[in-house]
């Protein structure tokens, strides 16, 4: 059993909690940053901070910005009409960088999972149903993942754009069952949303 230095410990038990990370990669970044590149250590340091305090959340569309001015919420794109409906801010970057797609989006943050503990409230729905019913928008795109939690949340989504007599597609499958936005090639990603269907 490995028995590490408070400091030490908490730093490994730090990089453990990023997506991907187990012990043994944990103790190898912790290792190379103290021993070989405690300069490149400090940059991330920093940087992490300035993340930390300078990024947060857009009050309509809920994905990361430093200023008050959100690009994902211009008037250009609220010209659209169209507001696409993401689980995730990587999912939204995958969107906007192999489509052509430029109307407005929002963020949920996750998707509905009650043995998580996650449900309407969690995913902003109240602030989604605002937008639904400030008369700006005429197609909701749900664009969440083809998941079981994924297909149970663009159901509940699918029922509050018809409820507010909104336009309501779902993005094509041509992106993989149990597969992430994130993960999907870009030709894949963008037929999936120019073939996108009614709910």
């Amino acid at each position: 059993m490995n028995t590490y230095s408070p400091r030490l410990a908490r730093l490994i038990e730090a990089l453990r909690k990023l997506p991907g990370v187990g012990p043994k990669s944990a103790q190898r970044m912790a290792f190379h940053l103290l021993d070989r590149d405690r300069r490149a250590a400090e940059q991330l340091g920093l940087a992490l901070n300035e993340a930390l305090s300078g990024i947060g959340r857009c009050p309509s569309c809920r994905m990361f910005c430093e200023d008050a001015a959100c690009r994902y919420c211009s008037p250009a794109r609220r010209a659209a009409g169209q507001l696409c409906v993401v689980e995730t801010p990587a999912d939204l970057m995958a969107i906007d960088a192999a489509t052509s797609y430029r109307g407005r989006y929002f963020v949920l943050m996750g998707r509905l999972s009650p043995l998580d503990g996650v449900g309407p409230e969690e995913l902003g729905l109240a602030a989604l149903q605002a937008l639904l019913d400030d008369g700006s928008v005429q197609e909701m795109i749900v664009a969440t993942n083809p998941t079981v939690e994924g297909e149970a949340t663009a159901y509940y989504l699918a029922e509050m754009g018809k409820a507010a007599g909104i336009k309501v597609s779902r993005i094509a499958h041509g992106v993989p069952m149990g597969g992430e936005l994130e993960y999907v090639d870009g030709g894949t990603l963008a037929h999936a949303l120019s073939g996108r269907t009614p709910v």
